[in-house]
């Protein structure tokens, strides 16, 4: 049977792309409210132009996020414009910060980007991928209390270790992360000792870290060691939001007049 670890806190660094979503969701409802007067890529184009490359600060219930904004791409279909069609968009964000939280970069693609009738309508993707980047001492951090009797690191490499804390001195372990259904598997792949290295047979017991249960369905659904970051991948089924047409005239307003700090509603934060 393999080892258990007690349960981590994964949800606060993906918290984050609320802010890099809810920035996003902003600018494609600011351009299917107002594609019926104004040219829809004239209007993407104006965002492009105050966003991309800024520094924004998004107040978001209790939290201020903080990132600066370097791409908003979307193949435009001029054909499902006129019928609330937006097709596939893109965001991404570096520099995202916010309490004591940090993340190097942040992607999101929303696919099927379009606008649903009601009242008031909503902007519908579905579904939406979101990937992040931590820094190495983030998952330095999770390693440690997946194994409190071992040290553990991740070198510029990218390849994770694991030594035994009271005789660092003897070796270690090398090992991989991969992450299937909800559960994060850590397994030993060598042993290390000086210069020497025995690769394990795949049989090696791994250790598990469940990964909780995050707002609106959202599944973690990779993890990749990379030199000096860890890649964080996950999947949204559908997201939506309503169309707020006074925030975000408001919102259009200030970034117009060069002002870079804002309040936008949560589309997730603190959801059970």
């Amino acid at each position: 049977m393999s080892p258990k670890v007690p349960f981590l806190r994964w949800d606060d660094p993906l918290r984050a792309l609320d802010a890099l979503a809810s920035l996003w969701f902003s600018s494609v409802s600011a351009g299917a409210a107002q594609a019926a007067s104004v040219p829809y890529r004239t209007l993407f184009a104006t965002l492009q132009q105050l966003l991309v490359g800024k520094e924004v600060t998004v107040r978001i219930g209790e939290h201020d996020v903080t990132l600066t904004v370097t791409e908003l791409e979307s193949a435009l279909d001029p054909q499902g414009l006129p019928v609330g069609q937006l097709g596939e968009v893109r965001v991404a964000a570096r520099d995202i910060r916010w309490d004591e939280h940090h993340l190097q970069s942040a992607v999101a693609v929303l696919r099927n980007v379009h606008i649903r009738p009601g009242v008031p309508p909503l902007v519908v993707a579905a579904p939406t991928e979101l990937s992040t980047e931590l820094a190495k001492d983030i998952f330095d951090d999770v390693l440690r209390q997946a194994a409190p009797q071992l040290d553990s690191e991740m070198g510029d490499d990218g390849t994770a270790r694991l030594r035994w804390a009271r005789r660092p001195s003897w070796g270690g372990l090398e090992i991989d992360a991969d992450v299937t259904g909800s559960t994060l598997w850590l397994r030993p792949r060598a042993l290390v000792a000086g210069q020497r290295r025995w690769r394990l047979p795949q049989r090696t017991p791994a250790y598990q870290v469940p990964l909780p249960e995050l707002p609106h369905g959202l599944m973690i659904t990779g993890v990749e060691l990379t030199p000096g970051a860890v890649q964080v991948s996950g999947l949204l089924p559908e997201w939506r939001m309503e169309l707020s047409l006074p925030a975000l005239e408001n919102l259009i307003t200030r970034l117009s007049q060069g002002v870079r700090d804002f309040s936008w509603p949560s589309l997730w934060w603190g959801s059970d």
